[in-house]
This record gives C-alpha cells, structure tokens and sequence, in this order.
C-alpha cells in the first residue's frame, strides 16, 4: 500500500498573473474537487509568510512560477524536458510543508497537468489524498487529439444538453488530454431543430466556441456543402453567405473539416475550387483558421474519386491546411499518407461510435446482439479502440473522433489517453476513467467491469459464460454501492448494459428451443394436418411473448433508461426518449427483437393459410423446412454464422485490416427484417440466414473454398445476394460476378438490387471439379462499393443410372 498525503486542508498557490486559460485551469482544480468531496480549497497568489504544516498545491504555467518553487533541484531537469503541452505533477513531502507541484510547460499544459492530478488523486466526502511517490513528467504524443460533438437532432443524448452540460464535458474530456473539440453549423444533413433542444443551434454554435476557447482549445467546425448545384451564382451567393454570418459571430475557429460526401457530393476539382474560396472568407475573420478536406466518398465510384482528389492534393494549395482520414475513404491509412504530400498534415476522423455499418464494426458480432443491441448501444470498446488507434498512429497527426452521442462515452477517452501516449495500458485509462468520474471505492471493479463488458460481445452469445460473471460482477457494485455511485450516470450506463446483455442471452436460449419445437410439430403435419400443425407451431412460437423469460432484467434495464434520460439526456427509446430512430441509440426499442425464425415462419403459416389443396399445404412445409437442406452430398453456409465465415478467406484480417477495407467480414443486414409485410411476403419471408451476411467493400473479392467434392459428380451452386440498404439520394445496386477456379465464369453481371435478396443458380463446369476442391471468387463490377453474400448452396445433382 503506498503512503498517501492527505490534501483536504490544502491551499492552492498560483501566480498572480494568472489570466484566461491558465486561471481557467486552477479553477477547474479547486471546483472538480469539491464536486466530489465537498472540500472547498482557498487560492492564495503568493507563498505563505510564515512556515505552516498545512499542504500546498503550487500550480501554473513553469515561467509563471519561477519564483513560487521550492524545490528546484528536484525538478530543473524535468522542467527543461517537458514538450509543449506537457506538464509535472510531482510531490515533495519529504520534510517541512507538504507541497504538490502541478507545473505546464505551457498555459495548455497546466491543464492537462490539473487533469493528471484529479485522475490519480483518491477522493471521498471531506478526503482528497495522492500517493507520496507521485512523480509524472508527460508530454502528448501527437498534436491533435479532440472528439467531435454535434448539437444536431441525429445524436443520440447532446441535443438534449444544456450549455453547462456541455461544459462539463468539454472539461472531461480536456482532462485526459483533448486539445480540439469539432463543433457542426446548423444546417447539416438532419433537422434544424428538435424537441429536446433548449438552445437555438446557432446560439449554442456561438457559445461552444467561447467555451471551448475559454479552456485554451481549438475549435474545429465539421462543414459539409449540403447545397445542390454549387456551379449556380445564387446558389453559391447563398451559402457563402450563411458561412459568412458563422465565421463572424463565433469568438474562435482554428479549423473547418469539409467532408467529401455523407453528406455533399462534390467532384474533388470543383471541390477545392469551392474550399479554396471558403478560405479567404475563413481567415477575413479568423486569419489563423484553415480549411482541411476529407475524401470520404459515397456518391461516386469510389477509386476515380479518390484518384482525382490526389491529383488536387498534389497541386499543393497554399489554402489547404491538411486533409482527413475517415470513414468512406477505402484506402489504407498507410497508403494515404504515402499518396499525399508530406507538407501537410493527416488527421484521423475515426468512427468510435457505431457497431455496424461502419468504419471499425464489432469483429464477428453475433447476430442476436445485433438485431437488439443495434448500431449505437452503449458500447464500450477498450482493448480494440487501443488496438485500433495504434495499428496505425503513426501515420497521422492525431485524431477528433467521429461520434454521435453519449453512447461511446469511454472509448472517447481511450482514444485521447491514445493520443496522449499510445503506451499507456488501457486498464490505466479505466481505472482513472472509473476513480474520476464515479468513485475510487468502485474504481476497481468499474475498470474491470467495462473489459468484461467488451468481452460479453465476443464469440457465439449462446455459448458466452463471460455474461452471467459479468452480470453478478455490476450487480453486487450496484448493491453495495451508495448514492454517489448509483446516480452517477456513466456507472448506470454500465449496469444496464450487463443487465440487457444478460437478457438477450436469455431469450436467445429460450427463443432457439421454441423454434426447434415449433419445427417438430410441422415435421409431423402430415400426421395433424398441415393447418393444425400450423396453429399449433404458432402457439408454440407466442410463448416468447406470452410467457416471456427474465422479466427482471428487462424491468431494470427499463428503470435505468428513464434514469439515464432524466441524467444526461440519453435517447434509449423513439417515443419515450425522444430518439429520432431505433438505429440511432434507441436499442430500448429492439430489446424483444426476435431471436429465432418466428417472423420467417410465420410469413410461411400465412402463405400455407392461402393454399387451398391440403397435399400442396403439406409441400409447401416440407420446401419450408428443407430450405438450407444441400440435399445428400451437398453443402451449405449461412456465411453470417461463426461456421459457415471460417470458409472465407480472411484476406489481410481484421487485426492488420480493422477497417476491413482488403477483408471481407461478417455484417448485419437489419433493415431486411424490418420490411413490411407485403415486401416480406414477396421475397417468399426473410430468414435470419439474410439478416448476416459476408461483406466487402469497394474492389475487394470474397473467397470461399469447397473440398472433398466428387469430381464424377455434378453440382451446381446456388447463391444468396443481399442488397445494400435502400437510400433516397443514391442508387446502392451493384453488379456481380462469380467465377470458379479464378477462370470459370458461371454468373456475370448479376443485379443485386438494393434493400432485396437476389438467388442465382449456376451449374458447375464439371472440368473445374477435377481434383474435388473449388474456389469461388465474388467479385463487385460496378455499382455501390459494398458486396453482401449470405448463402451458398452447393448441391450435388442426382446420378442419372
């Protein structure tokens, strides 16, 4: 146990000359403790008179308290090693008075030096102790390490924040080290205003900006060209205007992302001639500002594009301040940085807030957690948002985080600790995280509860004995936890995850077992009658909502939803929170999604119901339940399932490729189960089978390779297309082509429509079979840059005797 000094009679001591940033930070160190400890230390501007035994903190800038410290040996070479923006935090509590040194290089660094100090410092009611060891000397690793967050109706909690709100969280984040904070405009690609909004957005777009000044950091604003026809006079006048009007009523702007597309959409030539216009009006008012552009790409053929924003790049615009990696962008970050021009800097924009459809989806996710946890659950992704971050910092400059509301809260501050130093073990960050933010009793086990968290979403969930450890782990901190800790919201946002993730588990189980059921009756219609094996399978498949299991947990993950509402603001429902869809933080409203083929089935009862001939009744069941059956000598792969992805190719592998961009990689199609019935009964119903699919994006092939095949046999193969999810402002259809062997081609051209499933069948050249073992490539031709395959039959034809 390492001996602490107590610091609750302490008096902090900070130069006189103290203004703006600086004296902002010594505020932040007096008012973050007595939140927490209701300690209120006095602020003196010179050293006490008379010798004393009371502690002192003596923080500010290194030349600002040049003459306030006392113990110069001990630390004239850290002084001198600090980097801008580094600090010390020493103690030296040898002999006489106590003293704890919080010292900046600069008026940043005091800072970030305040925030080292409260992350490592133990405090409860009327107690604030540090270790006598304590001796840091830090300085960050890259220069732009920030988060973005958006006052828009999109996000899933900030447009529910009022301005101290926000402040406080700004704050937060600058104490593990953020130096940026990325604000958006008024007008983006979602509504202007919402119901939960309590500040005009262009009025909190003002204040953000003072705010984030007031800390001392740069404010980046993300700007997309969201007009139509920017080659029109008036068109053109119009938003110049409106940026006009921006740039003059914020206090401070170091930056402005303009995004390629999601949304715009411009071609990279008139892109830059637009941006470089942006420019001179950016700096009438902010002469420092620059504007930075990122070639994330959606609208276009996605290698054309990019190729010709290099060309632009490669001119060299004095304007052009740096350019952006992030999502959209299918090009490796290493390959990027060698493609543009070493003069100007690469910030990252990575995705840490979505689950799927997205830059770094959840390895392998399985899919029960898929169709309820959704894309914007609380997600708490330590170990791979570290690996993530170091796999490729060293191209880059830094990063401010894409995100869309609260729910990424952690891996926020994993990625600034990232960018702070990317050696800093990830269970270092938990701890601090937990100890600040919620209390040092629990820190502990909240650190090791996020991990545990992170794990309940690895492998088959239905065979996952992580969850119910996980589950008894936060419930008894949930039990012996006091007030300060169960209202603290960011420890309610883990509990409800291990309590839901629990339930699912559940439910899955349960729900699997009454499919098997519900099949054994229609295995035996022949026997009932098709009818009344019928409404007997579907009595069988309600008791997942008559008699439903774990209610409990259920129960509390609602309560802890209203709780997280009425804190932060947090959207976990459409009609209750206010969240503007299920797929945006609203995983509430998917918690009883169906776990089984209960929907798939009863599209088949109804469609049996039409049939008006008890023979053909019974074959339309038997076809229904033989649908994945290969049939003797056959083969078949749901390529969503942990068995059937093995047969892929991994390609470069989601460790060396955690984007995904050369590797395939299992993805959710949950827009398919969400079709209205007529649409569903048109495609013959919708099986979990198409709700996961193998996916690859942009030019990047899928293999799969069969063996131990009859090479006297023929067989022919049958495929499964998912089209992409339907979008209103571009066509997401692509063209396919499968070949065998790398020279067999057997389906060419083949449409796979956006938002349906399109079924190909093709003989097997019986050439191709020769050594029993075949290699099916699928391969995007044109069209959108995302290839989904679900299922593939392999079928051996019946010998003609």
């Amino acid at each position: 146990m390492k001996a602490v000094i107590e610091l609750s009679a302490a008096r902090v001591v900070a130069s006189s000359a103290a203004r703006g940033a600086e004296a902002k930070a010594i505020q932040v160190l007096i008012e973050e403790v007595a939140k927490r400890t209701g300690v209120t230390w006095t602020q003196l501007d010179s050293l006490p008179s008379e010798p004393q035994q009371q502690p002192l903190i003596i923080a500010g800038t290194a030349a600002a308290l040049d003459s306030l410290i006392q113990h110069r040996s001990e630390l004239e070479a850290d002084i001198g090693r600090i980097q801008p923006e580094g600090f010390i935090v020493h103690v030296a509590a040898q002999a006489g008075t106590p003293i704890v040194y919080i010292i900046g290089k600069d008026v940043r660094g005091v800072l970030y030096g305040v925030g080292r100090f409260l992350r490592k410092a133990v405090m409860s009611e009327q107690s604030i102790g540090m270790s006598v060891q304590t001796h840091i000397v830090s300085s960050p690793s890259f220069p732009i390490r920030g988060h973005q967050l958006g006052y828009r109706p999109k996000t899933n909690a900030y447009d529910a924040w009022s301005v101290e709100q926000y402040e406080q969280y700004i704050r937060e984040l600058a104490l593990f080290g953020a130096n940026s904070i990325e604000i958006l405009p008024p007008r983006t690609d979602d509504d202007a205003t919402g119901p939960l909004m309590k500040v005009d957005p262009l009025q909190m777009m003002i204040q953000l900006s003072a705010i984030i000044d007031s800390y001392g950091l740069n404010v980046w604003i993300w700007y997309p060209n969201m007009a139509e026809d920017y080659s029109d006079p008036e068109v053109r006048t119009e938003e110049l205007a409106e940026r006009e009007e921006i740039f003059s009523k914020l206090s401070r702007i170091d930056a402005v992302m303009i995004p390629g597309s999601d949304p715009g959409g411009m071609h990279p030539v008139p892109l830059f001639e637009w941006s470089g216009e942006l420019s001179e009006l950016l700096q009438r008012y902010h002469p420092q500002a620059r504007i930075w552009l990122s070639p994330q790409v959606m609208k276009y053929e996605p290698r054309p594009w990019l190729e010709a924003f290099y060309e632009q790049v490669n001119q060299e615009p004095e304007w052009l301040g740096g350019v952006v990696y992030g999502p959209h962008i299918d090009e490796l970050l290493p390959v990027y940085r060698e493609r543009i021009p070493q003069k100007y800097r690469i910030r990252r924009y990575e995705d840490i807030t979505h689950n799927y459809h997205c830059q770094y989806p959840v390895a392998d996710w399985d899919l029960a957690l898929a169709m309820t946890a959704a894309r914007e659950s609380y997600n708490p992704r330590p170990l791979a948002e570290k690996h993530i971050h170091n796999q490729f910092a060293a191209y880059a400059d830094g990063n401010i985080s894409y995100s869309e509301g609260i729910n990424d809260d952690v891996n926020k501050f994993v990625w600034s600790d990232q960018d702070w130093n990317p050696d800093t073990p990830v269970i270092e960050t938990l701890r601090d995280f937990a100890r600040l933010f919620i209390g040092s009793e629990v820190a502990e086990g909240v650190a090791q509860g996020l991990l545990a968290l992170e794990q309940n979403w690895v492998g088959p969930l239905i065979i996952n004995d992580q969850v119910e450890v996980t589950l008894q782990q936060w419930m008894q901190m949930e039990q012996e936890g006091g007030p300060q800790v169960l209202n603290q919201y960011r420890f309610q946002m883990g509990l409800i995850r291990a309590y839901y993730d629990a339930y699912v588990k559940r439910r899955l189980i349960y729900e699997t077992e009454l499919e098997h059921k519900a099949k054994d009756l229609l295995r035996d219609a022949g026997r009932l009658g098709s009818l009344n094996a019928v409404e007997q399978a579907e009595r069988v498949l309600e008791q997942a909502n008559a008699a439903p299991v774990a209610q409990g947990y259920k129960q509390r993950c609602c309560e802890l939803a209203d709780e997280l509402f009425a804190n932060i603001g947090s959207q976990l429902t459409v009609e209750r929170h206010f969240a503007i869809a299920v797929d945006r933080g609203a995983f509430m409203d998917t918690i009883d999604a169906p776990l089984n083929d209960a929907n798939w089935l009863r599209t088949q009862f109804r469609l049996v119901h039409g049939l008006a001939d008890e023979q053909v009744r019974l074959l339309h069941i038997r076809q229904a339940l033989s649908r994945t059956n290969p049939g003797p000598g056959g083969s078949y792969d749901n390529l969503g399932s942990y068995r059937s992805a093995g047969r892929v190719d991994p390609g470069m592998g989601g460790y060396e490729d955690p984007g995904y961009l050369h590797s395939p990689r299992v993805a959710p199609s949950i827009y398919l189960l969400r079709m209205n019935e007529e649409k569903k009964r048109a495609l013959g119903g919708v099986p979990l089978a198409w709700a996961q699919h193998v996916n690859a994006l942009a030019d990047t092939p899928i293999h799969a390779t069969y063996q131990h095949l009859d090479p006297d046999s023929a067989y022919t193969v049958k495929v499964a297309y998912v089209g992409d999810t339907v979008d209103a402002e571009l066509s997401r259809d692509c063209w396919v082509r499968l070949t065998v062997n790398d020279c067999y081609v057997i389906q060419d051209d083949i449409h796979v429509r956006e938002g349906m499933v399109t079924i190909h069948e093709s003989s097997i050249p019986q050439e191709a079979l020769a050594d029993g073992q075949i290699k099916l490539t699928f391969q995007r031709m044109r069209g959108f840059k995302r290839l989904n395959v679900a299922e593939i039959w392999i079928i051996r034809q019946p010998v003609q005797l």
